[in-house]
């Protein structure tokens, strides 16, 4: 991969890290070197969960909800000590191709819950199984409308790539939309709990559990934690930096009704026969 690198497309425009064109996708100059690593270190587990999402897509928002969801019996969400008040979520849950120590994690806990960024065709068969390979981990992609997320046909390629994913192996892979989380996330925490094998009791839900994993992992009440207002996280990227807005449509603001059109034309393309469309935001 280090030789490969530098015959492979640079792009400079995306700070802090440099990006390269590697098998149909723009990664992380730093990320792909560490391919052939993870790949033959990650021992995945059936049991383990990973995040995956294309950057500015919802993946800090999704983090938190899984983390919360995942780990509630052990860390209650009303508690004052939960460790999304005290830590940055994004210690909580790791990016595998930025923590070599994860690749090595022999924690007994259960699911184990990871981060990506990497494509679906980049991920090792042992997450996504395949010939010789030990049963498939499950897949949480959560894809965001191109123009807020700002990406365009990259992040409408690969999105594309996780959705069909969902479709042939539903019981590995769960497709989420930004836009849909947004607008009812009660039924997102819900069913990323049936998803991960830990669905909510009916105890559960009539004590206002999934209503209190909600407003803890609300990006207003993240956004104002004194762990999220100060410090960096990875690749030296300071904590209140993965906390935008967090709504939808804002490209209203940033994007002229041309270039709307434009991306619009590029994203229709992109996803032509896929039978899959992203939500328009004035309606949800």
């Amino acid at each position: 991969m280090a030789e490969l690198l530098p015959s492979q497309p640079l792009e400079t425009r995306c700070p802090p890290l440099p990006l390269r064109r590697y098998n149909g996708f723009w990664l992380p100059e730093a990320v792909l070197t560490e391919v052939a690593a993870i790949h033959a270190r990650l021992q995945a587990r059936p049991s383990d969960v990973f995040l995956a999402s294309f950057p500015k897509s919802g993946t800090t928002w999704l983090k938190a909800l899984a983390f919360a969801t995942a780990h509630r019996a052990k860390h209650p969400p009303s508690g004052a000590g939960h460790p999304l008040r005290r830590m940055n979520l994004h210690e909580c849950v790791r990016f595998m191709e930025m923590d070599p120590e994860l690749r090595r994690d022999a924690s007994s806990l259960s699911p184990r819950l990871h981060a990506t960024h990497l494509p679906f065709c980049l991920l090792p068969e042992s997450i996504t199984g395949g010939e010789g390979a030990a049963p498939a981990s499950r897949i949480v992609y959560v894809c965001r409308n191109p123009k807020d997320a700002r990406l365009g046909a990259v992040l409408c390629e690969e999105g594309l790539i996780g959705w069909e994913a969902s479709l042939t192996r539903p019981k590995q892979v769960l497709f989420l939309e930004y836009e849909r989380m947004l607008h009812d996330p009660k039924a997102t925490v819900k069913k990323l709990a049936e998803f991960m094998g830990c669905g909510f009791s009916k105890e559960e839900e009539e004590g206002g559990v999934v209503d209190e994993i909600v407003k803890l992992c609300s990006l207003k009440e993240l956004k104002n934690m004194e762990v999220n207002r100060s410090g960096g996280s990875q690749a030296g990227v300071r904590n209140e930096a993965y906390f935008r807005k967090g709504s939808s449509g804002d490209w209203r603001n940033h994007l002229t009704p041309e270039m709307a059109k434009q991306l619009e034309k590029i994203v229709e393309d992109a996803l032509q026969g896929s039978g899959f469309a992203f939500v328009d935001d004035a309606i949800m």
